[in-house]
Protein backbone atom coordinates (compact mmCIF):
# COMPACT_ATOMS: atom_id res chain seq x y z
CA UNK A 1 0.00 0.00 0.00
CA UNK A 2 1.73 3.31 -0.88
CA UNK A 3 2.90 5.80 1.81
CA UNK A 4 0.74 8.81 2.35
CA UNK A 5 2.81 12.03 2.57
CA UNK A 6 1.72 15.92 3.45
CA UNK A 7 2.37 18.22 0.74
CA UNK A 8 1.85 21.92 0.88
CA UNK A 9 0.36 23.28 -1.88
CA UNK A 10 0.59 26.82 -3.39
CA UNK A 11 -2.89 28.18 -3.95
CA UNK A 12 -0.80 31.20 -5.62
CA UNK A 13 0.81 29.28 -8.48
CA UNK A 14 0.24 25.42 -7.50
CA UNK A 15 3.75 25.12 -6.64
CA UNK A 16 4.48 21.93 -4.24
CA UNK A 17 6.62 21.93 -0.80
CA UNK A 18 7.45 19.21 1.50
CA UNK A 19 7.27 20.87 4.66
CA UNK A 20 4.82 24.47 5.49
CA UNK A 21 6.46 28.00 5.45
CA UNK A 22 5.12 30.86 6.03
CA UNK A 23 6.01 32.08 2.41
CA UNK A 24 6.02 29.96 -0.82
CA UNK A 25 9.92 29.45 -2.37
CA UNK A 26 8.27 29.36 -6.09
CA UNK A 27 6.18 33.06 -6.30
CA UNK A 28 7.13 34.81 -2.94
CA UNK A 29 3.24 34.81 -1.71
CA UNK A 30 2.93 34.74 1.85
CA UNK A 31 0.27 32.57 3.68
CA UNK A 32 -0.74 30.66 1.03
CA UNK A 33 0.54 27.57 1.15
CA UNK A 34 -2.33 24.72 2.32
CA UNK A 35 -1.48 20.74 3.36
CA UNK A 36 -3.03 18.25 0.99
CA UNK A 37 -2.45 14.23 1.42
CA UNK A 38 -0.07 12.73 -1.27
CA UNK A 39 0.70 9.25 -1.79
CA UNK A 40 4.10 8.05 -2.73
CA UNK A 41 3.63 7.03 -6.39
CA UNK A 42 4.80 3.08 -6.89
CA UNK A 43 7.41 2.49 -9.94
CA UNK A 44 5.47 2.38 -12.90
CA UNK A 45 6.00 -0.21 -15.70
CA UNK A 46 8.25 1.02 -18.61
CA UNK A 47 6.88 2.77 -21.54
CA UNK A 48 6.58 1.55 -25.02
CA UNK A 49 8.33 3.48 -27.80
CA UNK A 50 7.43 3.76 -31.50
CA UNK A 51 10.40 3.85 -33.98
CA UNK A 52 9.97 6.91 -36.25
CA UNK A 53 10.41 4.52 -39.12
CA UNK A 54 7.70 2.93 -38.76
CA UNK A 55 4.34 2.84 -40.31
CA UNK A 56 1.50 4.80 -38.49
CA UNK A 57 -2.09 4.99 -39.68
CA UNK A 58 -2.93 8.45 -41.75
CA UNK A 59 -6.36 8.82 -40.14
CA UNK A 60 -6.13 11.47 -37.86
CA UNK A 61 -2.58 12.60 -37.71
CA UNK A 62 -3.24 15.07 -41.27
CA UNK A 63 -6.98 15.37 -41.49
CA UNK A 64 -7.93 18.88 -40.06
CA UNK A 65 -11.43 19.98 -39.16
CA UNK A 66 -12.23 23.22 -40.73
CA UNK A 67 -14.14 26.08 -38.87
CA UNK A 68 -16.24 27.36 -41.28
CA UNK A 69 -14.42 30.87 -40.83
CA UNK A 70 -10.88 30.92 -43.47
CA UNK A 71 -9.26 33.69 -41.09
CA UNK A 72 -9.42 31.07 -38.04
CA UNK A 73 -8.46 28.36 -40.13
CA UNK A 74 -5.02 30.09 -41.32
CA UNK A 75 -4.43 31.16 -37.60
CA UNK A 76 -4.65 27.22 -36.29
CA UNK A 77 -2.23 26.52 -39.50
CA UNK A 78 -5.27 24.74 -41.61
CA UNK A 79 -8.37 23.96 -39.37
CA UNK A 80 -8.69 22.10 -36.02
CA UNK A 81 -6.15 18.77 -35.54
CA UNK A 82 -7.63 15.90 -34.03
CA UNK A 83 -6.60 15.66 -30.26
CA UNK A 84 -5.36 19.17 -29.98
CA UNK A 85 -6.05 21.43 -27.08
CA UNK A 86 -6.49 24.87 -27.95
CA UNK A 87 -6.76 27.78 -25.47
CA UNK A 88 -8.92 31.02 -26.11
CA UNK A 89 -7.84 34.08 -24.55
CA UNK A 90 -9.74 37.31 -24.83
CA UNK A 91 -11.79 40.64 -22.61
CA UNK A 92 -15.01 40.23 -21.72
CA UNK A 93 -17.73 40.78 -24.23
CA UNK A 94 -15.31 40.47 -27.23
CA UNK A 95 -17.18 37.56 -29.00
CA UNK A 96 -15.20 34.32 -27.78
CA UNK A 97 -18.44 32.42 -27.26
CA UNK A 98 -20.11 34.19 -30.46
CA UNK A 99 -17.13 32.64 -32.58
CA UNK A 100 -16.54 29.02 -30.69
CA UNK A 101 -20.82 28.92 -31.29
CA UNK A 102 -20.50 29.58 -34.54
CA UNK A 103 -17.28 27.31 -35.32
CA UNK A 104 -18.84 24.32 -32.93
CA UNK A 105 -22.31 24.66 -35.46
CA UNK A 106 -20.36 24.36 -38.28
CA UNK A 107 -18.35 21.24 -36.91
CA UNK A 108 -21.41 19.61 -35.68
CA UNK A 109 -22.81 19.50 -39.35
CA UNK A 110 -20.61 16.41 -40.04
CA UNK A 111 -19.46 15.28 -36.74
CA UNK A 112 -20.71 15.29 -33.31
CA UNK A 113 -19.48 18.74 -30.73
CA UNK A 114 -20.31 19.38 -27.37
CA UNK A 115 -20.37 22.80 -26.49
CA UNK A 116 -20.20 22.67 -21.99
CA UNK A 117 -20.74 26.12 -20.40
CA UNK A 118 -20.50 26.49 -16.99
CA UNK A 119 -21.38 30.94 -17.09
CA UNK A 120 -25.02 30.25 -19.34
CA UNK A 121 -27.74 28.05 -19.09
CA UNK A 122 -29.11 26.02 -22.30
CA UNK A 123 -31.47 28.61 -22.97
CA UNK A 124 -28.94 31.37 -22.99
CA UNK A 125 -27.15 29.71 -25.73
CA UNK A 126 -30.02 28.66 -27.60
CA UNK A 127 -31.03 32.14 -27.51
CA UNK A 128 -27.56 33.26 -29.11
CA UNK A 129 -27.78 30.43 -31.56
CA UNK A 130 -30.96 31.38 -33.04
CA UNK A 131 -29.79 35.20 -33.06
CA UNK A 132 -27.06 34.41 -34.94
CA UNK A 133 -29.34 32.05 -37.24
CA UNK A 134 -27.13 28.59 -35.99
CA UNK A 135 -28.68 25.07 -35.99
CA UNK A 136 -26.96 21.64 -35.96
CA UNK A 137 -28.38 18.50 -35.22
CA UNK A 138 -24.71 17.20 -34.25
CA UNK A 139 -24.50 19.87 -31.77
CA UNK A 140 -25.15 18.99 -27.95
CA UNK A 141 -25.29 21.90 -25.35
CA UNK A 142 -25.07 21.21 -21.84
CA UNK A 143 -25.01 23.78 -18.72
CA UNK A 144 -22.20 22.26 -16.32
CA UNK A 145 -18.94 22.52 -14.34
CA UNK A 146 -18.14 19.35 -13.59
CA UNK A 147 -15.08 18.19 -15.97
CA UNK A 148 -15.78 14.24 -15.33
CA UNK A 149 -19.60 13.85 -16.25
CA UNK A 150 -18.54 16.68 -19.65
CA UNK A 151 -15.88 14.22 -20.34
CA UNK A 152 -17.94 11.03 -20.38
CA UNK A 153 -20.64 12.89 -22.55
CA UNK A 154 -18.40 14.07 -25.08
CA UNK A 155 -16.75 10.05 -24.57
CA UNK A 156 -20.21 8.55 -24.77
CA UNK A 157 -21.18 10.61 -27.88
CA UNK A 158 -17.82 10.22 -29.66
CA UNK A 159 -17.05 14.04 -30.10
CA UNK A 160 -14.90 15.28 -32.74
CA UNK A 161 -14.68 18.74 -30.51
CA UNK A 162 -15.67 19.57 -27.06
CA UNK A 163 -15.73 23.46 -26.33
CA UNK A 164 -14.95 24.03 -22.77
CA UNK A 165 -16.84 27.92 -21.72
CA UNK A 166 -15.01 28.67 -19.65
CA UNK A 167 -11.74 26.98 -17.74
CA UNK A 168 -12.46 29.05 -14.68
CA UNK A 169 -15.82 27.45 -14.15
CA UNK A 170 -14.64 23.95 -14.83
CA UNK A 171 -14.32 21.77 -11.63
CA UNK A 172 -12.60 18.26 -10.91
CA UNK A 173 -13.09 16.46 -7.79
CA UNK A 174 -9.15 15.66 -7.62
CA UNK A 175 -8.53 19.11 -7.47
CA UNK A 176 -9.84 20.53 -4.51
CA UNK A 177 -10.65 24.11 -3.63
CA UNK A 178 -13.35 25.95 -5.60
CA UNK A 179 -13.33 26.17 -9.40
CA UNK A 180 -10.91 28.96 -10.10
CA UNK A 181 -8.82 28.16 -8.10
CA UNK A 182 -4.58 27.72 -9.07
CA UNK A 183 -4.77 23.46 -8.59
CA UNK A 184 -8.01 23.12 -10.12
CA UNK A 185 -7.38 25.78 -13.29
CA UNK A 186 -4.30 22.96 -13.16
CA UNK A 187 -5.68 19.95 -12.77
CA UNK A 188 -8.80 20.34 -15.30
CA UNK A 189 -6.43 21.77 -18.50
CA UNK A 190 -4.25 17.98 -17.65
CA UNK A 191 -7.53 16.56 -17.71
CA UNK A 192 -8.45 17.92 -21.08
CA UNK A 193 -4.87 17.36 -22.41
CA UNK A 194 -5.09 13.71 -21.37
CA UNK A 195 -8.77 13.05 -22.74
CA UNK A 196 -7.83 14.88 -25.85
CA UNK A 197 -4.73 12.28 -26.97
CA UNK A 198 -6.69 9.50 -26.25
CA UNK A 199 -9.72 10.32 -28.08
CA UNK A 200 -8.26 12.14 -31.05
CA UNK A 201 -11.40 14.63 -29.88
CA UNK A 202 -9.87 18.56 -30.46
CA UNK A 203 -10.76 20.53 -27.34
CA UNK A 204 -10.76 24.06 -27.20
CA UNK A 205 -11.06 25.84 -24.20
CA UNK A 206 -12.23 29.69 -22.97
CA UNK A 207 -10.26 31.41 -20.75
CA UNK A 208 -10.66 34.64 -19.07
CA UNK A 209 -7.87 37.54 -19.09
CA UNK A 210 -6.21 39.56 -16.26
CA UNK A 211 -6.47 43.23 -16.72
CA UNK A 212 -2.74 42.82 -18.29
CA UNK A 213 -4.26 41.40 -20.70
CA UNK A 214 -2.13 38.16 -20.31
CA UNK A 215 -4.46 34.33 -19.71
CA UNK A 216 -5.50 34.45 -15.71
CA UNK A 217 -4.00 31.02 -13.99
CA UNK A 218 -0.68 29.66 -13.33
CA UNK A 219 1.53 29.85 -16.83
CA UNK A 220 1.38 26.23 -17.05
CA UNK A 221 -1.88 26.56 -18.51
CA UNK A 222 -0.26 28.11 -22.06
CA UNK A 223 2.65 25.50 -21.41
CA UNK A 224 0.32 22.01 -21.36
CA UNK A 225 -2.17 23.26 -24.06
CA UNK A 226 -0.62 23.09 -28.38
CA UNK A 227 -1.92 26.27 -29.28
CA UNK A 228 -2.87 29.25 -27.58
CA UNK A 229 -4.72 32.13 -29.22
CA UNK A 230 -6.07 35.78 -28.17
CA UNK A 231 -8.82 37.61 -29.06
CA UNK A 232 -8.24 41.24 -29.53
CA UNK A 233 -10.09 44.38 -30.29
CA UNK A 234 -9.53 48.53 -29.72
CA UNK A 235 -12.71 49.66 -27.46
CA UNK A 236 -15.44 51.05 -29.76
CA UNK A 237 -14.21 49.15 -32.74
CA UNK A 238 -15.95 46.89 -34.67
CA UNK A 239 -12.91 44.66 -35.67
CA UNK A 240 -11.39 41.87 -33.92
CA UNK A 241 -8.37 40.43 -34.52
CA UNK A 242 -6.97 36.47 -33.51
CA UNK A 243 -3.69 36.32 -32.38
CA UNK A 244 -1.76 32.67 -32.13
CA UNK A 245 1.06 33.28 -29.60
CA UNK A 246 1.88 29.92 -29.86
CA UNK A 247 0.76 26.63 -32.14
CA UNK A 248 2.41 23.45 -32.61
CA UNK A 249 0.62 22.42 -35.92
CA UNK A 250 1.09 26.04 -37.51
CA UNK A 251 2.82 29.28 -37.14
CA UNK A 252 3.17 31.46 -34.55
CA UNK A 253 1.91 35.28 -34.56
CA UNK A 254 -0.41 34.55 -37.58
CA UNK A 255 -3.68 37.17 -37.53
CA UNK A 256 -7.00 36.57 -38.58
CA UNK A 257 -9.13 39.54 -38.53
CA UNK A 258 -13.04 39.55 -38.36
CA UNK A 259 -16.12 42.09 -38.30
CA UNK A 260 -18.55 41.86 -35.66
CA UNK A 261 -22.11 42.08 -37.14
CA UNK A 262 -25.85 41.52 -35.94
CA UNK A 263 -25.76 38.11 -37.22
CA UNK A 264 -22.04 37.28 -35.44
CA UNK A 265 -18.53 37.56 -36.66
CA UNK A 266 -17.66 37.51 -39.65
CA UNK A 267 -14.33 37.49 -41.86
CA UNK A 268 -12.92 40.43 -43.23
CA UNK A 269 -12.51 39.94 -46.70
CA UNK A 270 -9.62 42.27 -47.34
CA UNK A 271 -7.55 42.97 -44.20
CA UNK A 272 -4.71 45.00 -45.74
CA UNK A 273 -6.49 48.05 -45.84
CA UNK A 274 -8.62 47.90 -43.37
CA UNK A 275 -7.01 50.27 -41.13
CA UNK A 276 -6.72 52.75 -44.09
CA UNK A 277 -9.88 55.02 -43.37
CA UNK A 278 -8.02 58.34 -43.99
CA UNK A 279 -9.79 61.82 -44.35
CA UNK A 280 -10.68 63.39 -48.20
CA UNK A 281 -8.52 65.40 -48.42
CA UNK A 282 -4.37 64.91 -47.85
CA UNK A 283 -3.39 66.63 -44.45
CA UNK A 284 0.17 67.48 -42.85
CA UNK A 285 1.59 64.76 -40.97
CA UNK A 286 -0.02 61.70 -42.39
CA UNK A 287 0.85 58.91 -43.98
CA UNK A 288 0.43 55.52 -44.86
CA UNK A 289 3.17 52.59 -44.30
CA UNK A 290 3.56 48.36 -44.78
CA UNK A 291 3.60 46.52 -41.40
CA UNK A 292 4.07 42.91 -41.92
CA UNK A 293 1.43 41.10 -38.66
CA UNK A 294 1.88 37.51 -38.84
CA UNK A 295 2.41 36.37 -42.67
CA UNK A 296 0.66 39.45 -43.79
CA UNK A 297 1.56 42.96 -44.96
CA UNK A 298 -0.79 45.38 -43.31
CA UNK A 299 -1.42 48.99 -44.31
CA UNK A 300 -1.85 50.99 -41.80
CA UNK A 301 -1.97 54.87 -41.09
CA UNK A 302 0.55 56.87 -39.11
CA UNK A 303 -0.48 60.50 -37.86
CA UNK A 304 2.20 62.80 -36.39
CA UNK A 305 1.55 65.89 -34.63
CA UNK A 306 4.52 68.04 -33.79
CA UNK A 307 3.53 71.60 -31.69
CA UNK A 308 6.12 74.19 -30.09
CA UNK A 309 6.88 73.54 -26.66
CA UNK A 310 4.67 76.07 -24.11
CA UNK A 311 6.73 75.42 -21.15
CA UNK A 312 9.13 72.68 -19.40
CA UNK A 313 10.51 69.38 -21.13
CA UNK A 314 9.17 68.75 -24.32
CA UNK A 315 6.82 65.86 -24.72
CA UNK A 316 7.30 62.85 -26.65
CA UNK A 317 4.48 60.74 -26.76
CA UNK A 318 3.94 57.75 -29.22
CA UNK A 319 0.72 55.62 -29.25
CA UNK A 320 1.32 51.87 -30.91
CA UNK A 321 5.24 52.81 -30.99
CA UNK A 322 8.13 52.14 -28.90
CA UNK A 323 8.63 55.72 -27.31
CA UNK A 324 12.50 55.17 -26.59
CA UNK A 325 12.79 54.29 -30.12
CA UNK A 326 10.96 57.89 -31.28
CA UNK A 327 13.81 59.35 -29.14
CA UNK A 328 16.43 57.49 -30.53
CA UNK A 329 14.71 58.74 -34.33
CA UNK A 330 14.32 62.30 -33.35
CA UNK A 331 17.78 62.79 -32.52
CA UNK A 332 18.90 60.92 -35.43
CA UNK A 333 16.66 63.14 -37.72
CA UNK A 334 18.30 66.67 -36.22
CA UNK A 335 21.77 64.90 -36.37
CA UNK A 336 21.79 63.47 -40.24
CA UNK A 337 18.66 65.54 -42.12
CA UNK A 338 18.43 69.15 -40.47
CA UNK A 339 14.63 68.23 -38.74
CA UNK A 340 15.13 69.79 -35.29
CA UNK A 341 12.49 69.11 -32.78
CA UNK A 342 13.86 69.82 -29.81
CA UNK A 343 11.36 72.76 -28.95
CA UNK A 344 8.68 70.80 -30.01
CA UNK A 345 6.48 68.46 -28.27
CA UNK A 346 5.48 65.30 -30.24
CA UNK A 347 2.70 63.19 -30.49
CA UNK A 348 2.88 60.09 -32.99
CA UNK A 349 -0.56 57.45 -33.30
CA UNK A 350 -1.03 54.11 -35.27
CA UNK A 351 -4.65 54.90 -36.45
CA UNK A 352 -6.85 51.68 -35.94
CA UNK A 353 -5.23 50.99 -32.67
CA UNK A 354 -2.63 48.35 -33.66
CA UNK A 355 0.83 48.12 -32.74
CA UNK A 356 3.67 48.09 -34.50
CA UNK A 357 6.51 45.61 -33.37
CA UNK A 358 8.91 45.75 -36.18
CA UNK A 359 11.51 49.28 -37.29
CA UNK A 360 9.60 49.85 -40.70
CA UNK A 361 7.70 52.56 -39.01
CA UNK A 362 11.13 54.57 -38.82
CA UNK A 363 10.90 56.04 -41.82
CA UNK A 364 7.37 57.07 -42.69
CA UNK A 365 7.38 58.60 -38.87
CA UNK A 366 10.33 60.98 -39.94
CA UNK A 367 8.66 61.75 -43.21
CA UNK A 368 5.41 62.62 -41.00
CA UNK A 369 6.99 64.42 -38.69
CA UNK A 370 8.81 66.57 -41.20
CA UNK A 371 5.73 67.07 -43.16
CA UNK A 372 3.65 68.12 -39.48
CA UNK A 373 6.70 70.13 -38.77
CA UNK A 374 6.52 72.19 -42.28
CA UNK A 375 3.03 71.77 -43.00
CA UNK A 376 3.21 70.63 -46.02
CA UNK A 377 0.92 67.43 -46.67
CA UNK A 378 2.28 64.03 -48.21
CA UNK A 379 0.88 63.36 -51.08
CA UNK A 380 -1.97 60.50 -50.60
CA UNK A 381 -0.87 58.34 -53.10
CA UNK A 382 2.41 57.85 -51.58
CA UNK A 383 3.70 55.19 -49.16
CA UNK A 384 6.63 54.35 -46.91
CA UNK A 385 8.85 51.78 -44.83
CA UNK A 386 12.51 51.69 -43.55
CA UNK A 387 14.93 51.33 -40.67
CA UNK A 388 16.88 54.05 -39.80
CA UNK A 389 20.24 53.72 -38.29
CA UNK A 390 22.12 55.84 -36.08
CA UNK A 391 24.49 57.10 -39.12
CA UNK A 392 21.32 58.79 -40.85
CA UNK A 393 21.56 55.64 -43.09
CA UNK A 394 18.11 53.83 -44.17
CA UNK A 395 18.60 49.82 -43.66
CA UNK A 396 16.49 47.54 -45.52
CA UNK A 397 12.86 45.63 -44.23
CA UNK A 398 12.46 42.01 -44.39
CA UNK A 399 9.51 41.54 -46.93
CA UNK A 400 9.97 44.26 -49.02
CA UNK A 401 9.05 43.08 -52.48
CA UNK A 402 5.48 41.60 -50.65
CA UNK A 403 4.89 45.21 -49.01
CA UNK A 404 5.57 46.50 -52.60
CA UNK A 405 2.68 44.14 -54.06
CA UNK A 406 0.44 44.68 -51.54
CA UNK A 407 0.65 48.63 -51.71
CA UNK A 408 0.17 48.55 -55.61
CA UNK A 409 -2.51 46.53 -55.28
CA UNK A 410 -4.51 48.89 -52.84
CA UNK A 411 -3.94 52.02 -55.80
CA UNK A 412 -1.11 53.57 -54.21
CA UNK A 413 1.16 54.60 -56.76
CA UNK A 414 4.62 55.82 -55.48
CA UNK A 415 6.68 54.39 -52.98
CA UNK A 416 9.69 55.43 -50.77
CA UNK A 417 11.89 52.54 -49.42
CA UNK A 418 15.36 51.59 -48.71
CA UNK A 419 17.99 51.71 -51.66
CA UNK A 420 18.34 47.80 -50.59
CA UNK A 421 14.46 46.79 -50.84
CA UNK A 422 14.23 48.52 -54.65
CA UNK A 423 13.26 46.05 -57.08
CA UNK A 424 15.66 45.21 -59.99
CA UNK A 425 12.39 44.96 -62.24
CA UNK A 426 10.05 47.25 -60.61
CA UNK A 427 6.64 47.03 -59.97
CA UNK A 428 3.86 48.02 -62.77
CA UNK A 429 1.70 50.80 -61.78
CA UNK A 430 4.07 51.56 -58.70
CA UNK A 431 6.68 54.22 -58.79
CA UNK A 432 9.66 52.96 -56.52
CA UNK A 433 12.17 55.52 -54.68
CA UNK A 434 15.02 53.72 -53.59
CA UNK A 435 16.47 56.03 -50.70
CA UNK A 436 19.95 55.73 -48.74
CA UNK A 437 19.91 58.18 -46.11
CA UNK A 438 16.99 60.16 -44.34
CA UNK A 439 17.97 63.33 -46.32
CA UNK A 440 16.89 61.70 -49.88
CA UNK A 441 13.73 60.43 -48.30
CA UNK A 442 12.50 64.12 -47.19
CA UNK A 443 12.66 65.37 -50.74
CA UNK A 444 10.74 63.55 -52.96
CA UNK A 445 7.86 62.85 -50.09
CA UNK A 446 7.72 66.22 -49.23
CA UNK A 447 7.95 67.66 -52.71
CA UNK A 448 4.64 65.20 -53.90
CA UNK A 449 7.01 62.17 -55.02
CA UNK A 450 6.10 61.99 -58.86
CA UNK A 451 3.23 59.32 -59.72
CA UNK A 452 4.47 56.87 -61.96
Amino acid sequence: MARLNPVFVCSSCGGETLKWQGQCPLCGEWNCLEQRSGARARPAAAATAVSLAAKLPAAGLTERLATGAGELDRVLGGGLVAGSVILLGGDPGIGKSTLLLQVAAHVAAGAPVIYASGEESVAQVTLRSQRLGLSAEGLGLVSETNLPAILALAAERRAALLVIDSIQTAQSGSGGNLAGAVSQLRECTAELVRFAKASGCAVVIVGHVTKEGAIAGPRLLEHLVDTVLYFQSEAGSRYRIVRATKNRFGAANELGFFAMTATGLKEVKNPGAIFLARAPQAAPGSIVTVTREGGRPLLIELQALVDRMRFGAPRRVAQGLDANRLAMLLAAANRHAGVSLQEHDVFVNVVGGIEISETAWDLPVLIALASSLKDRAVPAHLVAFGEIGLTGEVRPVAYGDERLKEAQAQGFRTAIVPKDNAPRRGVPGLNVIGVARIAEALEPALGGGAPA
